[in-house]
């Protein structure tokens, strides 16, 4: 193409009349500068103006960013960069040159951002070279064994395992070639494409259509690890798009071939007939070659181009950053303790964390057992939000922190948690409830050593089922297996069941049973109950802190004022337990004077919880065993049932006391058992030791517990601050009441001003 040629097939037109640019071919022609309000007829065309005046400049561009209406779906802006635009390879350099445009309503395209400084010297001699973005062909590549010469696409699967996908040498015949059948976990392929061929034949039969997902690499090598192929009904960019959840996901082995590790089969739309979907499977490969340009890079190999993912994409809309940045900073100017935090990743936001004054204080007495909430990953969320929930003295959920995270790397987990760290001034929990990918696994370990992973039960619950296949509907197996699982009083025991288990049911061979049996403290009531995670039942019921109010398919326009309508109904209901904690008094069942001393301490949830303890011990008979020096241990059983036997050991120089069912250490509340002995050995006061703070009226009020736990002096200086903001909004609600209450309250503050002025 020379000069006179690219000329003739640009318009661009300045307001407020149109010039048609026709460069001749004197070599002396003057540059063409863009700048703002310069307008085009087409996105092309605007494209095809910035690759000319990038020749005349000495860069190369590429295609970058689009926008697409959230009304029909069609593109309203688009971004042409500098091709050392970025990090993805080594030869670019993050060039912050770029041009953006807009479609007007009259159809024009206007542009409507530049910037023109590059970070990079520049090839001045002014020769016009091809661009290196051809929408409609691609140059030929040099001739290589590695080289596909039909397309002129180099695969880069033909270089190993990388999971590249190259959606043009799938070809139709193909697809009609291709395996059919039904996918399952544990199915593997020679290579991504193969899965891929395999998944859209399944689609096409079934009657819906198919879209490539997410990709993750490996930090190693940049390799592909796994790869998300996803219904293209999945998300909500488009009108046609109503967030289906149904995806197959392969992850790479070592061997090099690919394997089927997670799988959703459930649509939530209806499926068109298998004829309509097969005749359009043509159309949706271009489709999927030309939309998927917002996610794809065209990189330079070997004088061909090849597809690739960028190495992270975010899955937070570009939307939500300035909408949240705003949030954040009113948050900011109303709370001093407001802490917000965002991951930029070769110059682009990713995920996002923050927390109000209000959690962080929580945090300090309530952030000992903690759950990482990523529901968002079992639904088609519209935003990917996760939030930290811990339990509070009333045993409600209590909110710590919130996340919005860009992708299901590890990247991404290891930086929210890093961020909690922070916002918290260092503290970790002492348990967590979280997913078990490897990804998190990893997180929490690099970021939280020594905090107990437990792994959400309704994961394993899908795993069962998933993994344990046909011997999941037999009632033999399943009774078994649950035995196993949840009657095993100690190691010795479970491994005994283990064994037999899997030598009955010939399961020796299962690779999901061997990696589970290695992670058995993860997710083996035997195993966590030793660990304090605040009561939260191992079957993982716990009420939802966010309910109904954030659903998957909330709006962007709606999310926040959701988000804070949940905030400020879990917290009224918070105040309306303290209030009945401090004003209400439960009814005593015993003269025990345990029961009275627990009742003037706890409050009335976590009360009811230890009286009815205390009633069941009086069903139990001790017996002593054995003696060792002060310790005396003792079978506790229930009167007339000999199945149900526990040790407890009691040492009467200290008063100290421990339960082989773990109760206290599981929940922090002395159990039956240990009650018993208390009443056996005529004790009338629970040591303070097992009356935890965290559980008192008093757990947010007053002075703080427990000084040494709230680190250095400006932490605790910060722990003081929020206490006292949390009771002075309480005392300000009180005394703006009425103007008798108004008079009173400020005279009272007066009072304490000059109090603590002669204090000093």
């Amino acid at each position: 193409m020379n000069r006179q040629d690219l000329g003739n097939t640009m318009t661009v037109r300045a307001k407020p009349g149109p010039t048609v640019f026709k460069p001749n071919e004197d070599e002396r022609v003057s540059r063409i500068e863009p700048y703002v309000g310069l307008e085009f007829d087409s996105a092309e065309a605007a494209q095809e103006f910035y690759t000319f005046y990038g020749t005349q400049a000495g860069f190369k561009i590429r295609i970058g960013q689009l926008y697409r209406s959230r009304v029909d779906g069609s593109i309203i802006s688009r971004r042409y960069v500098c091709s050392r635009e970025g990090f993805q390879t080594p030869v670019r350099t993050g060039c912050p040159a770029f041009i953006r445009v807009q479609k007007g309503d009259n159809g024009k395209w206007v542009l409507a951002n530049i910037k023109t400084e590059h970070n990079h010297d520049l090839d001045s001699s002014g020769e016009i070279r091809p661009p290196i973005i051809q929408r409609k062909s691609l140059p030929t590549p040099k001739p290589t064994s590695n080289v596909s010469s039909r397309t002129g696409i180099r695969s880069l699967e033909d270089d190993g395992p990388s999971g590249a996908i190259d959606l043009k040498r799938i070809k139709r015949v193909e697809l009609e070639s291709a395996p059919s059948g039904e996918p399952c976990k544990g199915l593997d392929f020679g290579s991504a494409n193969e899965a891929y061929k395999f998944y859209h034949t399944y689609a096409a039969n079934m009657g819906f259509k198919v879209r490539i997902g997410q990709l993750f690499r490996s930090k190693n090598d940049g390799l592909i690890t796994s790869r998300r192929f996803v219904c293209s009904k999945e998300g909500h960019q488009h009108p046609s798009r109503v967030g289906c959840g149904a995806y197959m996901r392969i992850q790479r082995q070592e061997t090099g071939r690919w394997v089927v590790d997670r799988l959703s089969k459930e649509h939530n739309h209806e499926l068109g007939s298998p004829e309509d979907t097969n005749q359009k499977n043509c159309k949706s490969f271009k489709e999927e070659l030309s939309n998927g340009l917002e996610n794809l890079d065209l990189l330079e190999t070997n004088g061909g181009l090849s597809l690739v993912k960028r190495d992270r994409g975010s899955g937070i809309g570009n939307q939500w950053y300035d909408m949240l940045l705003e949030y954040f900073q009113t948050r900011q100017a109303e709370d001093t303790g407001f802490f917000y935090a965002i991951e930029v990743d070769n110059g682009r936001c990713m995920s996002l964390f923050w927390a109000d004054g209000r959690s962080r204080f929580s945090c300090t007495q309530f952030g000992d057992a903690i759950v990482f909430d990523t529901s968002y990953r079992r639904s088609s969320y519209t935003v990917p939000f996760a939030s930290f929930i811990g339990v509070n003295h009333h045993r409600q959920p209590v909110l710590l922190a919130s996340a919005l995270i860009s992708d299901e790397s590890e990247e991404s987990f290891t930086w929210v948690l890093q961020a909690w760290v922070r916002a918290m001034s260092g503290k970790r929990p002492v348990s967590i409830i979280a997913d078990q990918d490897k990804p998190i696994q990893n997180s929490i370990a690099q970021v939280f050593p020594g905090t107990h992973h437990r792994f959400s039960p309704w994961q394993i619950l899908a795993k069962e089922h998933e993994n344990l296949g046909a011997l999941w509907s037999m009632e033999e197996f399943k009774f078994e297996y649950e035995t196993c699982i949840s009657q095993s009083q100690t190691a010795s025991e479970f491994d005994s069941a283990w064994g037999v288990l899997i030598t009955n049911y010939n399961l020796e061979e299962n690779i999901w049973l061997k990696e589970m049996y290695k992670m058995r403290k993860s997710w083996v009531p035997l195993y966590i109950r030793g660990t304090f995670f605040a009561g939260i039942p191992v079957d993982g019921t716990m009420k939802s802190y966010f309910g109904t109010y954030l659903t998957p398919q909330v709006q962007l326009n709606e999310f926040l004022m959701r988000y804070e309508k949940a905030i400020e109904h879990n917290r009224e209901e918070e105040r309306k337990e303290d209030f009945n904690s401090f004003n209400l008094q439960t009814v005593l069942h015993t003269k025990d004077p345990l029961e009275e001393q627990c009742r003037r301490l706890y409050t009335i949830t976590v009360f009811k919880g230890f009286q009815k303890e205390l009633l069941e011990s009086y069903s139990y008979v001790g017996i002593k065993i054995n003696i060792e020096g002060a310790i005396s241990r003792y079978l506790v059983q229930r009167c007339g049932n000999g199945d149900e036997r526990n040790t407890v050991a009691f040492n009467a120089s200290n008063l100290n006391v421990s339960c082989s069912c773990r109760m206290f250490e599981f929940e922090g509340i002395l159990c039956r058992h240990a009650l018993k002995v208390f009443q056996i050995m005529n004790i009338r006061e629970i040591p303070s030791r097992y009356i935890l703070h965290r559980w008192t009226k008093n757990a947010k009020y007053g002075i703080l517990h427990d000084v040494d736990s709230a680190g250095g002096s400006q932490d605790f200086k910060a722990l003081m601050v929020w206490s006292l903001r949390e009771e002075a909004h309480s005392y300000i609600d009180a005394g703006s009441a009425s103007i008798e209450r108004y008079k009173l309250a400020f005279e009272i503050l007066q009072e304490g001003r000059r109090n603590l002025c002669w204090q000093n």
